[in-house]
């Protein structure tokens, strides 16, 4: 992918002069380079030894530039999900990394942080772990607000800023409604398993699936148990259950993506799609 980047920035020493994107027509131009540069991508990633795309429908290029040409005033919503431990939560946190030094539009938020507030449940029963091994299903849907995510992923898409919840991570199982103030950017990205729930998938523009097979994602989530401290008996055993509420709730969401990228892509050359991204994105200077 560097040569790739080399290549383009040799081609293209001055930037193109940037069209008129209030216009149909300055839109069509910018569908018609993007879809141009996507193909290159996806040419060049099918040679790579290592493919970070797995699978891409072959009606989202076409779908994806027409909002692009009829939408323009909407921002771009972003769904990304997966099974526990396939490395959505990296990828994001790798988005955010490249956010931070090239100063890109793009918002970033969890859809885990719609969890509803089960801290009753939990003083109930006297922890999370007791709470799960009673049969309380915690990754089903019915235990988001799937209504909120999807309000607030429409508000955001409309470009108006919103007050997110704030699911609390240290076993009380508490939600904080409007704890954490999202900006709208030109990019949403929202990532989780409740991203592709009914009713809130349809609201996404761009749908993507991460994948990983079982044995890296197993080693992955027992790894990151040690850092949590997680005794290693009950971290197999709440392996067993996100495993299984994975294949229930999660797996059946790669049908509905637009794009399967692979979870076990090397993190660098993941990163050099996305600086590719930026730079053909960024290669038009506004005319004098």
């Amino acid at each position: 992918m560097n040569a790739l980047i080399e290549t383009f920035n040799n081609q293209n020493n001055e930037k193109m002069q940037k069209p008129n994107f209030d216009t149909k027509i300055g839109r069509e131009f910018l569908a018609f380079y993007l879809q141009t540069k996507f193909k290159q991508i996806v040419n060049y990633d099918k040679k790579n030894k290592e493919h970070l795309f797995i699978d891409i429908k072959e009606d989202f290029i076409p779908n994806f530039l027409n909002r692009l040409v009829n939408y323009p005033d909407k921002k771009i919503l972003i769904g990304i999900t997966g099974e526990s431990a396939s490395g959505k939560s990296t990828i994001c946190n790798e988005i955010q990394r490249i956010i931070d030094t090239y100063k890109m539009p793009i918002t970033i938020i969890n859809a885990d942080n719609y969890f509803r507030d089960i801290s009753d449940l939990i003083k109930k029963y006297g922890s999370f772990d007791i709470l799960r091994d009673n049969g309380h299903d915690v990754d089903a849907p019915e235990n988001f607000r799937l209504e909120l995510l999807k309000e607030h992923a429409q508000k955001l898409k409309d470009g108006k800023d919103i007050k997110a919840p704030k699911y609390l991570t240290n076993g009380t199982g508490v939600s904080v409604l409007n704890a954490t103030d999202v900006k709208s950017n030109k990019i949403v990205v929202i990532e989780g398993m409740a991203t592709m729930f009914e009713p809130v998938r349809d609201v996404f523009d761009i749908k993507i699936y991460v994948e990983a097979c079982r044995k890296t994602r197993k080693k992955r989530f027992l790894e990151r148990a040690k850092f949590r401290n997680q005794d290693m008996e009950n971290a197999i055993k709440h392996w067993g259950y996100v495993e299984g509420a994975g294949i229930k709730y999660i797996k059946p969401a790669k049908e509905f993506s637009d794009i399967v990228v692979n979870g076990e892509a090397d993190l660098e050359y993941f990163t050099q799609v996305i600086e590719y991204i930026n730079h053909i994105t960024n290669s038009f200077e506004c005319a004098d």
